[in-house]
């Protein structure tokens, strides 16, 4: 017999979704705390490594090289991505916005995967070969090499060695973090852009902004409810029996 979540209209099914909301707000006060990023370093960097992998395998659907994916220190970080001739406005604005949605799409599925013992133990190996092989291929980063190899290795660990439940639950937890990872720096999202590494960068939003129409603040509204909506329903999803 196939062992399922908890119902979403049972008692257990609410108060493990409730729990899981409660870690993702209580992860984005932290990130936005004095020291909480401290706290949540290794998920600081997982959420830029989910951030900037949306772009580069965007870039690469749309034919353009993924050169490479540069985490630094403080959480930041880039996809280098290079086009031959000049990219399109649709595919400018889309490789924008893949790191704002695609996070959040992995999350889901991450999320959803709990739904089953075997798609759980799935999910932990693929996000696992996916940080180990991501930081083979294209990180080119000292924190990207120190920190992305501990999580895949953990998630493997993990996915082999650990309980049902402790297993279902990280996956239903490392979902969420991808669902909210773009609010680690939650004025980025509503902003024109900002300084990285001493150099002044334009926001997703904004660079969504300038290949299409309607300002940056509009979009990030937009993005934020299509956030809110996907995780909201894959959780119901998720407790569906």
């Amino acid at each position: 017999m196939t062992a399922r979540p908890p119902s979403y209209s049972s008692q257990a099914g609410r108060q493990e979704i409730t729990l899981l909301i409660v870690l993702g707000f209580v992860s984005i006060l932290l990130w936005h705390s004095p020291y909480g990023g401290y706290l949540l370093y290794p998920f600081s960097i997982l959420a830029t490594w989910f951030h900037e992998m949306g772009h580069g395998l965007a870039a690469m659907a749309f034919g353009h090289e993924f050169e490479r994916l540069v985490i630094f220190p403080n959480g930041s970080g880039y996809a280098l991505h290079l086009a031959e001739g000049d990219p399109s406005r649709i595919s400018q604005a889309m490789i924008a916005a893949a790191g704002l949605l695609g996070p959040t799409v992995a999350g889901c599925l991450l999320i959803l995967a709990s739904r089953t013992k075997r798609a759980t133990k799935a999910a932990l190996v693929l996000l696992g070969a996916a940080l180990l092989g991501s930081t083979v291929i294209w990180v080119r980063s000292t924190t990207g090499w120190m920190v992305l190899p501990l999580l895949g290795g953990a998630s493997l660990l993990l996915a082999f060695y650990g309980k049902e439940a402790h297993r279902r639950f990280a996956v239903q937890f490392l979902g969420v973090q991808g669902c909210i990872s773009i609010y680690r720096d939650f004025g980025y999202l509503f902003s024109r852009g900002g300084y990285m590494e001493g150099r002044l960068q334009m926001s997703d939003t904004e660079h969504i902004a300038q290949a299409l129409f309607l300002p940056y603040w509009v979009w990030g509204a937009l993005i934020t409810a299509v956030i809110m909506a996907m995780v909201f329903y894959a959780l119901k999803i998720a407790h569906q029996r």
